[in-house]
């Protein structure tokens, strides 16, 4: 009994003794550099600003720092994650945000993860892949940030259950997931591919919504872009297997990211945001050497296959019953947009015969899109596509599975062999933001 006692104090203080370390910050493990202690001048920050503008879209910081209808920068964007939401906070010059912060305050937030005070960020913002920016990316950023104008708006509250509010907790996540070292070029590769895994990986941060995450919503390397669930909607696969099923080549990949359209679909939910504010800015030589990098190519594809429409696969076999109760529902409710073959019609609907959602493992994007329906979007370069209305009274959860095991089968090439229970689950989970009307 009386070992028993001392081994139970004896971990009790030992697990003391480690949160004691955890919370003291003693364990953090930083990147940042000692020459970051000295600020920029006014001359340098002026300087540095235009370069900066690049990098803030590279890094799509304005799409998570503004609320819908908010003021630039401010913050207040929830996001939902399992442990309860949290909210984006204020990033312009006013004293609600980052007028008071040092140049290595900073650096320190953006790729340790910790603000001024020793206050640790919850990795819904992405420092996690922000630590491998480089030096001088950090710095332009900064410089572009501490000259936007000011806008006085109180952070909003997180709504986090305990033990998840409790910040140095963070300081356990990150010594398991916080990368102790940051990427540095591969010799034995090419520039574009280097290039490339630093806009990937850092700046666009992809992993950060492609990767499947563990029980503690650390990134699980081992599965690295073989897609996710973000907040409800998918984020498919872009390994290299991952795109070529859905249709892509590298310039395909490339012209999708700058304009969010393709033979393969249109860009919708979050990654329309992706393109709106941060990749249709990014110079077309980065949208190469990202989807060189995500292809895993040291060189670029032919340019021809950006135009070149992907060829759908070839259908796979469906019970005739289901096919013919299915050609009904989509002649009455979708050949009038998407055309009596799927092709789609320009600056209306996009083609669904060569779409990537029906190529996709899992049919839940196509199936709330279906139930919720889709707004107008208006692309780069003046295209749009019109609205596409919801059809979830229109159809019950049999008509629904016929419907989406046709399209997958015929267009996607897949086996599908889903019931109206699964559709009655993928039904039930729809909120008003996967409509994407907010």
């Amino acid at each position: 009994m009386r070992k028993t006692l001392l081994a139970v104090a004896g971990l009790a203080l030992g697990g003391a003794a480690l949160a004691g370390l955890l919370a003291s910050g003693a364990l953090e493990r930083s990147v940042v550099s000692r020459a970051v202690e000295t600020p920029l001048g006014a001359d340098q920050i002026r300087a540095l600003a235009p370069r900066g503008a690049a990098v803030a879209a590279a890094a799509d910081c304005y799409a998570c720092h503004t609320a819908r209808g908010g003021a630039p920068w401010a913050g207040g964007m929830p996001f939902e994650t399992p442990f309860g939401t949290i909210h984006a906070t204020n990033i312009s010059p006013s004293a609600e945000g980052i007028g008071g912060w040092s140049r290595a305050d900073f650096h320190r937030a953006l790729r340790d993860g910790i603000a001024p005070g020793g206050r640790h960020l919850y990795p819904a913002m992405p420092y996690t892949s922000y630590r491998g920016m480089t030096e001088g990316d950090v710095d332009a950023l900064y410089a572009y940030l501490i000259t936007r104008e000011k806008m006085p708006v109180a952070n909003r509250p997180n709504g986090l259950a305990f033990p998840f509010d409790q910040r140095w907790t963070l300081s356990a996540w990150n010594l398991l997931h916080l990368p102790a070292a940051v990427a540095v070029p591969d010799p034995t590769r090419s520039d574009l591919w280097n290039r490339g895994r630093y806009v990937a990986e850092a700046l666009g941060h992809c992993g950060e919504c492609h990767t499947p995450r563990n029980l503690m919503q650390g990134l699980r390397g081992e599965a690295a872009l073989t897609g996710a669930v973000i907040e409800g909607l998918e984020a498919p696969d872009i390994t290299p297997a991952g795109l070529a099923r859905m249709g892509f080549a590298p310039a395909s990949l490339a012209r999708f990211m700058g304009t969010g359209l393709s033979a393969q679909g249109g860009a919708t939910h979050q990654m329309f945001e992706v393109v709106h504010y941060s990749t249709r800015h990014m110079p077309q030589a980065d949208l190469a050497a990202m989807a060189a990098y995500l292809f895993n190519r040291d060189a670029p594809g032919p340019e021809a296959d950006a135009a070149v429409p992907a060829a759908a696969p070839a259908p796979t076999p469906l019970a005739a019953a289901v096919s013919d109760r299915a050609r009904a529902s989509y002649d009455g409710l979708c050949a009038g947009c998407h055309g009596a073959q799927g092709e789609g019609i320009p600056h209306v609907s996009v083609a669904l015969r060569t779409n990537a959602g029906l190529r996709t493992a899992s049919p839940a994007s196509v199936v709330r899109a279906v139930l919720a329906g889709l707004p107008a979007q208006t692309f780069p370069g003046g295209e749009r596509m019109e609205a596409m209305p919801g059809f979830a009274v229109d159809l019950d959860d049999a008509a629904l599975a016929d419907l989406t095991n046709w399209m997958r089968t015929e267009w996607g090439g897949q086996a599908s062999a889903l019931s109206p229970q699964d559709m009655a689950v993928i039904r039930a989970a729809i909120t008003p933001r996967h409509a994407a009307r907010d």
